[in-house]
């Protein structure tokens, strides 16, 4: 990487030991998931993730429907791009589906109740939750994990 790319990368990413990435609610492209995905990327390959990981099963649900290469997209990301133009590159490359699939897609995730994931996140959950939510504050839906946790709501 030059130091122009170097400098601009680092001036989109997020320190993420001191602070958080965005919700899992906010979108790019049109997809959930997204934005939160890119400002944990960036903040990878600027070495400030603090705790976060880039490429985690989270991310891996946006990778996998959308059938972006998550090695393709950090290069890209490396390159120092903006908000919109990750957009514009997920746009071009990702598997192209109707509108109302993607939609479909954005709402499983935002309403997914812990009730409706795989038993081994489920018990994964139950700890981290216990540990790391906010108590007496109630976890209606998985995406309110990260809000909670995070500060958001």
């Amino acid at each position: 990487m030059s130091n122009n790319v170097n400098d601009k990368l680092k001036l989109l990413a997020k320190d993420l030991s001191t602070d958080v990435p965005r919700s899992p609610r906010e979108t790019i492209a049109g997809y959930v998931v997204a934005a939160r995905v890119l400002d944990k990327c960036r903040s990878v390959i600027a070495e400030i993730a603090g705790d976060y990981h880039f490429d985690c099963p989270l991310d891996r649900m946006f990778f996998d429907f959308t059938e972006l290469d998550s090695t393709a997209f950090k290069a890209f990301v490396a390159e120092g791009a903006s908000d919109d133009e990750v957009a514009a590159y997920i746009t071009e490359h990702a598997k192209k589906r109707e509108q109302v699939d993607i939609v479909i897609w954005n709402n499983n995730l935002r309403y997914k109740s812990i009730a409706d994931m795989p038993a081994n996140l489920q018990e994964f959950l139950e700890g981290y939750i216990e540990e790391f939510v906010p108590k007496h504050r109630p976890v209606y839906v998985w995406f309110d994990v990260y809000d909670l946790e995070e500060g958001r709501l």
